[in-house]
């Protein structure tokens, strides 16, 4: 009989929810969804030097920004409670005995200083540093004379030694391990807090986690705990290690490497759209059936499977993820958009704090002009910055183009035709540009050409038209008069 899928996303509160993190939660919650199972988010903070305040709030609310739902939490409870580490010490301490009375585990009263001098002394004879395993088999004679000098043991698993730990791996098959390459470990800490590898077994056992699907960076730690579940008699999950992600770069993405913003909280401040960030997310290591790209939360949810999950490692390309958020902005409410970018406007001084209803309207349209180029909300500060000069420079591509003989008279008939108008919108600019072509008898590159870059000091943008509207009569009619000055 199958067991109940089980997932959950573990993370330590160190800090902002980092991509990989975001993809490890997006794949768990996917996979739940896809076997109608259970999504748990667990807190691992026995690392407590580690550990930053606010971090746990932050970690669920860029996950919530996401879109990802969790069916047990510490926010809203659940049958396995708490879920929380440093809430369940008690649950720990009672295992951690169990094998040591079994002697299964035992206490080691090596210093940091014996231990480092241990690791030098390996590594001048060329050897892989791990422990020498010199209080394997202490007596109680010789615990009582450390204990007696005031020493405080950490306790270390025993691992059998010369033999092979197959785990077995949904993405990468079976992955052997020599037991004799992992040498005994760590599972309390001198103060009797359990590491991670010692309180995510105990953990994952008790909340009956049918599936750790998870970057393959942990790949190292699944023989450690395949062997703890051993220790204890239990069923194994099922692990699934998905590729690493690599930079731009093909090199192994570190929280300091430069090259990508790395934090989903960092794409939310910067205008992206979270349902294209989980779409990005969810291509990064796992690949749906036939070509399509776009996909929403509820078709990946349909959609996914651990057996499209590649062990080949995936490259953060920010170029298709712009290119991505891109799609879904072009799709995306304008009024949704503005309030995106109103603050990256507001930031760079080009609007009020405290827009008026008339000044909001033309954020909104200045949104709406530049939603088919813009890749994330921020970008409309660089998009726009023609808006907000008085006075334009023209490079030299523009001023060639200002220099053609029939430049002037163009600018001047479009600037008595606008002058000419009612009121400044659109449809009667665009109907001044006709007249213009009417009355100059120019037309196409010698007729748009030298009015757009006139008026933006472009040679392209977005529609011309609205382009004008939105800059003004009085600021358009003073561009013209430059222009006409330079051609």
């Amino acid at each position: 009989m199958s067991r109940e899928v089980r997932v959950r996303f573990a993370p330590s509160p160190t800090g902002h929810l980092h991509i990989g993190g975001a993809r490890s939660a997006l794949f768990n919650y996917l996979y739940a969804k896809s076997q109608g199972g259970k999504f748990v988010i667990r807190i691992e903070d026995t690392d407590q030097a580690r550990n930053v305040e606010d971090a746990t709030e932050k970690l669920m609310e860029s996950m919530k920004w996401l879109g990802i739902e969790w069916d047990e939490s510490m926010d809203i409870g659940g049958p396995h409670e708490p879920y929380r580490s440093m809430e369940r010490l008690d649950t720990y301490e009672k295992h951690l005995q169990q094998l040591l009375d079994e002697g299964k585990a035992y206490y080691d009263y090596m210093t940091e200083a014996d231990l480092e001098k241990e690791r030098e002394a390996q590594l001048a004879k060329g050897e892989a540093p791990k422990y020498s395993g010199r209080d394997r088999d202490l007596t109680p004679e010789q615990q009582k004379a450390y204990e007696d000098e005031g020493l405080k043991p950490v306790v270390r698993f025993k691992v059998p030694q010369g033999r092979h730990v197959v785990v077995e791996d949904a993405v990468r098959g079976n992955v052997t391990f020599e037991t004799d390459g992992i040498g005994d470990f760590v599972i309390a800490r001198r103060d009797r807090i359990p590491t991670y590898n010692f309180a995510v077994v105990i953990d994952d056992y008790l909340m009956e986690i049918s599936h750790v699907i998870r970057g393959e960076e942990h790949l190292s730690n699944a023989p450690r705990q395949a062997l703890l579940f051993e220790a204890f008699g239990w069923e194994k999950p099922t692990f699934a290690h998905a590729s690493l992600i690599l930079n731009p770069d093909r090199q192994k993405m570190s929280k300091r490497d430069e090259s990508i913003i790395q934090f989903v909280e960092q794409y939310k401040d910067l205008g992206y759209l979270p349902e294209a960030l989980v779409n990005f997310l969810a291509l990064l290591g796992w690949s749906p059936v036939g070509e399509e790209e776009l996909f929403d939360l509820k078709e990946l949810e349909k959609q996914f499977t651990l057996d499209r999950v590649s062990k080949a490692p995936a490259v953060f390309d920010k170029d298709k993820l712009a290119w991505m958020n891109n799609q879904y902005v072009k799709k995306a409410d304008v009024d949704r958009l503005t309030v995106l970018a109103l603050p990256h406007l507001q930031k760079a001084g080009r609007v009020a704090e405290n827009p008026s209803k008339e000044e909001y309207e033309w954020i909104t349209q200045l949104v709406a002009l530049y939603q088919e180029q813009m890749h994330y909300a921020a970008e409309l500060v660089e998009l726009t910055d023609l808006f907000f000069k008085e006075e334009i420079s023209y490079n030299e591509e523009a001023q060639a183009v200002l220099s053609g003989e029939t430049v002037p008279e163009v600018l001047k008939q479009f600037s008595k035709e606008l002058d000419e108008l009612d009121t400044f919108e659109p449809q009667e600019i665009k109907s001044a540009i006709k007249a213009t072509q009417k009355a100059t008898g120019q037309k196409g590159k010698n007729l748009f050409m030298p009015i757009r870059i006139a008026v933006t000091g472009q040679a392209h943008g977005p529609d011309l038209p609205n382009t004008i509207a939105l800059l003004g009569k009085e600021t358009v009619q003073k561009r013209l008069e430059q222009a006409v000055h330079v051609s």
